[in-house]
């Protein structure tokens, strides 16, 4: 599995239910671009729209060696799923507070694929308590490392 670009933010802005693997329906030289690892999930989302899954807001930065006929960098991509997935997400999602975010694009094989997580949002103090855990965790590793 070669991982092209993380969405790191999300599981800090989320509480991550579930994951589900997807592939994208991607134009030749967006192929290319990943393979140069020039992809970026910030602030991206998915939509299921008539029963299909849609990629939003996801940059793919244009190719380097590309001509005229370069791709959109936040171009809409459809994600490709089983149909009972899309349904049973729908249901997940219609659910208060749930979101579907993605967590990562990768390559398996030769096919470039994105982990999706059924997320729901966490509150200011939620994320404040989640980094004094991580801080207190790195000090008593300090400590036993020292001793």
């Amino acid at each position: 599995m070669n991982i092209v670009c993380q969405n790191k933010k999300a599981y800090h802005d989320y509480h991550i239910e579930e994951t589900v693997e997807a592939g994208i329906a991607l134009l030749g030289t967006e192929v290319k671009s990943l393979r140069e690892g020039k992809g970026n999930l910030k602030d991206s989302h998915v939509l299921i729209k008539n029963l299909e899954a849609f990629l939003l807001n996801c940059h793919i930065s244009p190719y380097s060696h590309g001509n005229i006929m370069n791709h959109e960098p936040l171009r809409t991509r459809k994600l490709l799923l089983h149909r009972k997935e899309i349904e049973r997400l729908t249901g997940k999602v219609a659910q208060k507070g749930y979101t579907l975010i993605p967590l990562k694009i990768y390559f398996k094989g030769s096919l470039a694929k994105v982990e999706i997580g059924l997320a729901k949002g966490k509150r200011v103090y939620e994320k404040r308590e989640a980094v004094k855990k991580k801080e207190a965790a790195r000090e008593i590793e300090r400590a036993m490392k020292s001793r």
